[in-house]
């Protein structure tokens, strides 16, 4: 029985698994305590005051903050991190013509969810094994609990100004997952904050979203918006650039981060035509095909209109002349008011004659009224000032 076994037992179980880690998938380890998080929770409440939230977390504040709601009398919480690659072998090139787009890292390789759900599958054998009365429950970034938090206590690394958990050996490129346990395993301490003075997150963010060192505004963070499904304002879009899922600006420019590149995990490497796929393809891919390509991605866990509007949003961002008549398919014939509009858009940052003819012709069309207004826009925004013909978009 687990009463009967003594606090020198847990220690020894602590230690035989940081040594079996590498067998088990993990890259780092850490115990966190089952104390609420109550500075977190007085946080999360400014946050929602603030209307900083994205609406994808868990609304039940004391959920994310207690662990005794979620777990019958839980004793401690495993952290774990698994670091993923930032660097793209063998890299498509972007080029005039073959416009690509790019995926978040975040996203490469197979579904992180997955990737994780499975080394806790392990974590939770390996413990059973030892501990045959073990009672786990896993959570992995649609869980209830904030993982950052959790890591954070748990001594993974700590809480960055750009809102990232940084780990000393991996930077801010892992994953995180926890595991409440009825185990008294002993906690670890957290780690010292190492940004100092550094803001470079802060100021590279391209909407402003860092708002203050580790204080985000979901609603203006481009990753967040790559993940939306409505109109996005024209002045965001251009911010976009070719993104297509997702934002790793703060994290490239972490010094921190500089040079680290995880190749390790094997179902995390990148495929690079399916991270920086060609753009104008996106345009008409059909449900089946799109998930064929990225059904094992967590990119398609929104379906593919998000990553086909942001195409468009990319090849508009290029002014890419050759795209003209694809993206006058999708303002003709595209069924969705979003992909019409934000293709006018798009026509409408390129400008050449054949966009601006479609672009009048659709504006007695258009039977959706915020798509009419923003293909409207298109015309009178050209009107005014003319494009240049420059790209206007910095790859990422």
């Amino acid at each position: 029985m687990q009463s009967l076994r003594t606090a020198g037992f847990y220690e020894e179980l602590k230690r035989e698994l940081l040594a079996a880690l590498p067998e088990l998938g993990i890259d780092k380890l850490g115990i966190a305590s089952t104390e609420p998080f109550a500075e977190l929770k007085q946080r999360l409440i400014k946050h929602r005051e603030l209307g900083y939230e994205s609406g994808f977390e868990e609304p039940d504040l004391d959920k994310r903050t207690d662990p005794s709601l979620l777990f019958d009398t839980p004793q401690s919480i495993i952290a774990i991190a698994i670091a993923y690659p930032s660097k793209l072998k063998d890299a498509p090139k972007s080029e005039p013509g073959a416009r690509r787009g790019i995926l978040a890292r975040a996203s490469w390789g197979d579904d992180y969810h997955k990737v994780l759900r499975n080394r806790m599958e392990r974590l939770e054998q390996w413990l059973r094994d030892r501990v045959p009365e073990v009672r786990t429950e896993n959570m992995v970034d649609t869980g209830a609990l904030s993982d950052r938090a959790v890591a954070e206590r748990a001594g993974l690394g700590w809480s960055a100004k750009n809102s990232c958990i940084i780990a000393p050996e991996f930077g801010s490129w892992i994953y995180l997952g926890e595991m409440l346990t009825n185990l008294p395993l002993s906690p670890d301490n957290p780690i010292t904050d190492q940004c100092g003075s550094c803001t470079k997150c802060i100021d590279a963010c391209p909407t402003g979203a860092l708002v203050g060192p580790g204080q985000l505004n979901s609603k203006l963070c481009i990753s967040f918006i790559t993940q939306t499904k409505d109109f996005v304002k024209e002045d965001v879009m251009r911010k976009i650039g070719n993104r297509l899922y997702g934002c790793d600006t703060c994290q490239i420019v972490c010094p921190v981060n500089k040079g680290k590149n995880w190749t390790h995990q094997p179902e995390l490497q990148p495929d690079p035509e399916q991270v920086k796929p060609l753009l104008v393809p996106l345009l008409t891919i059909g449900n089946k095909e799109f998930q064929r390509q990225y059904g094992n991605t967590s990119s398609a866990w929104r379906g593919r209109k998000p990553i086909q509007r942001n195409a468009v949003i990319a090849l508009g961002n290029f002014k890419e002349e050759s795209a003209v008549p694809d993206l006058i398919g999708v303002l003709r014939k595209d069924p969705r008011p979003v992909l019409r509009g934000t293709a006018g858009w798009a026509l409408g940052q390129i400008g050449s004659s054949m966009a601006l003819d479609a672009l009048a012709e659709a504006v007695g069309h258009e039977d959706d009224e915020e798509a009419r207004i923003m293909i409207r826009r298109a015309l009178e925004r050209h009107a005014e000032s003319p494009p240049t013909g420059e790209e206007q978009v910095a790859e990422v």
